[in-house]
């Protein structure tokens, strides 16, 4: 998931370090996964994203936000980077970075935007394309920390040809106690689906979710319209608007 830098407000301990890439591997034809060593870490909580930045050999830098994908591994820094035609950075990094090459990293930022492994309340999780990213964090920081919170994904794509991380997925419904997936598709359906494409609805998170007495935290993320939309969703349907965080992100130069 990739949002627009907000410069200002950091902690000084957010300094720019150099990210080596060390491997890849596609998502989706248009969405691929990044591995960085990044010396010095400090660790991070899922949830939070790092900000991007490239120089040119002419001085001129441009930065972006992108959602870490997993819970915190020593020095390594994983995101997943949807590709954008006429954008600035995304396709330098899905396209153009090679293993080996050096980009510059700052973060872990945000703390609000977060699950910690000691809360054991139900969780629920829904996703808006690449909105997918920070929740498929806590969803592997969940298992990594052997968390028995009870976990619920609504995932949100437009064809299943543009599901992040489908496969991981699968195998964790089935390995994975506790966690349930369910799908919204917007353009086109797997065949045999029982539904037509649609946009997420109150029927899906009624039935995907968890009851407003069972006091879920509920973590929305994916595109600004998606995201109001899914919170007003989950108002209606009784939840506790402080249990409800959400992370949006707009057209930019990506």
């Amino acid at each position: 998931m990739a949002r627009a830098a907000v410069p200002g407000g950091l902690s000084p301990r957010l300094v720019w370090r150099a990210a080596r890439l060390v491997e890849f591997r596609d998502e989706t034809p248009s969405a691929r996964t990044l591995v960085f060593d990044v010396p010095d870490w400090p660790g991070h909580l899922p949830g939070q994203h790092v900000d991007v930045r490239l120089t040119a050999d002419d001085g001129y830098s441009t930065q972006r936000s992108y959602s870490i994908a997993t819970p915190a591994d020593g020095s390594r820094v994983v995101l997943t980077v949807q590709l954008v035609e006429d954008g600035e950075v995304s396709p330098y990094l899905t396209e153009t970075l090679s293993v080996g090459d050096v980009i510059e990293l700052r973060g872990p930022v945000g703390g609000w935007f977060v699950w910690r492994s000691a809360d054991p309340a139900p969780v629920l999780l829904i996703g808006g394309g690449s909105g997918i990213v920070p929740l498929m964090a806590m969803i592997r920081a969940r298992r990594a920390a052997g968390s028995k919170a009870l976990f619920r994904l609504i995932y949100s794509a437009r064809t299943p040809e543009d599901r992040y991380y489908a496969d991981e997925l699968r195998t964790r419904v089935r390995d994975d106690f506790g966690l349930d997936v369910s799908y919204v598709y917007t353009r086109k359906t797997p065949e045999g689906w029982p539904l037509p494409p649609r946009r997420l609805g109150v029927a899906d998170v009624n039935n995907g979710g968890w009851p407003p007495d069972f006091q879920p935290a509920c973590f929305v993320c994916g595109p600004t319209g998606f995201v109001e939309a899914v919170a007003d969703i989950l108002i209606a349907l009784g939840h506790d608007a402080r249990r409800v965080k959400t992370e949006r992100f707009g057209p930019s130069g990506t």
